[in-house]
């Protein structure tokens, strides 16, 4: 590309995703949104409205076919992933792929190596790796001021349950939908590698869930290769915010990531103390999600190698998988069992 050249981006499935994302994600200068498809043509024409796109399509042909296109941002439901990213990748664009790479270790390497055949940049929105928070906390890890990671906790509460028709779209269990992020950091953050998962579910809140056999809540206890242990908590509503907290204990001492709190304000009363919560993902990880399209500009501008690979995406998913299996089959599971195996609805 020539300097100061814009990477022209089309985009596919975006009524899957919350619109305010997209609205910031557009605001990234290197890069211009060209079109969009999405099944429903009269909604893939308002979203692109929306977002100031000139063009919308119902086909990933129709995007590919884009003259001077050179990326493709897939924010489709999960299961149609891996597809999504071999037909671009088989046309020569890079792509901007939404987490997980796929919903099975098969359907992941497929791509992976579609990928390495064409020789594109392919970037997993495996976006808390781009959130300050996150990237100050690696960094500090990196330069060892806590010492060798020991233990690893992470919570991830969502504010309310998605419409029932989510859990309908393709997009995997509550371990690889909603854990994915928190084993990713897991292996970013402590620089190693799970072994063996231990992991429980619930259908307290949403026993509905069990009819695709998912749970709303989930517990996956960790053993990493090195020695350390960790903990993961998974909720679907916790009522009173969107509530992302991480914390890691190394030999020299421990660093904790998140604050539920929205604004640096506390109100203090007679009857009581009180400050509001962040309310979703898109308020949590605004920046985040704006430096991680940054960062895949860059790559594709730049022909660098790519942050967020495929084969981060499969490695976070055989830890997802490993605890969904260990949670249907109640016994601890190993990673070395989870090969070939998929996210696909067993029971609950």
């Amino acid at each position: 590309m020539f300097p100061g050249e814009r990477v022209r981006l089309n985009g596919i499935g975006f009524q899957h995703v919350n619109l305010r994302e997209h609205r910031r994600r557009r605001h990234v200068p290197e890069a211009k949104l060209v079109a969009v498809a999405g099944r429903d043509l009269a909604r893939t024409k308002q979203f692109a409205s929306q977002l100031d796109v000139e063009h919308a399509f119902t086909s990933l042909e129709a995007l590919l076919d884009c003259k001077g296109v050179e990326a493709i941002i897939v924010a489709t439901p999960t299961e149609l992933h891996a597809p999504a990213v071999i037909r671009c990748a088989a046309a020569g664009k890079h792509v901007f792929c939404e987490k997980p790479l796929a919903l099975t270790l098969e359907e992941s390497d497929k791509a992976i190596a579609a990928v390495k055949r064409s020789g594109i940049v392919l970037h997993i929105a495996l976006n808390r790796r781009f959130d300050p928070p996150y990237v100050e906390a690696r960094r500090r890890i990196l330069a060892g001021d806590i010492g060798t990671p020991a233990v690893f906790r992470s919570i991830s509460r969502d504010r309310e349950l998605a419409p029932i028709e989510y859990y309908n779209t393709g997009s995997g269990p509550l371990f690889v939908d909603m854990g994915i992020h928190d084993f990713d950091v897991a292996r970013w953050l402590t620089m190693d590698e799970v072994a063996e998962v231990h992991a429980f579910g619930g259908n307290v809140v949403a026993p509905e869930l069990a009819k695709f056999g998912d749970t709303d809540a989930g517990l996956a206890n960790l053993r990493f290769e090195k020695g350390a242990i960790g903990n993961i908590e998974l909720f679907r509503q916790a009522r009173y915010g969107y509530d992302i907290y991480t914390e890691v204990v190394g030999t020299d001492g421990a660093l904790r990531i998140g604050e539920l709190r929205h604004t640096a304000v506390t109100i203090l009363k007679q009857d009581g103390i009180s400050h509001d919560a962040v309310d979703g993902f898109p308020n949590r990880y605004r920046q985040a999600f704006l430096d991680e399209l940054a960062a895949f500009v860059r790559t594709v501008r730049e022909g660098s190698a790519s942050l967020v690979t495929g084969e981060d995406s499969r490695r976070a998913l055989a830890i997802a998988l490993a605890a969904d299996k260990s949670r249907r089959e109640h016994r601890a599971a190993l990673l070395s069992e989870t090969s070939g195996a998929s996210a696909a609805r067993g029971k609950a």
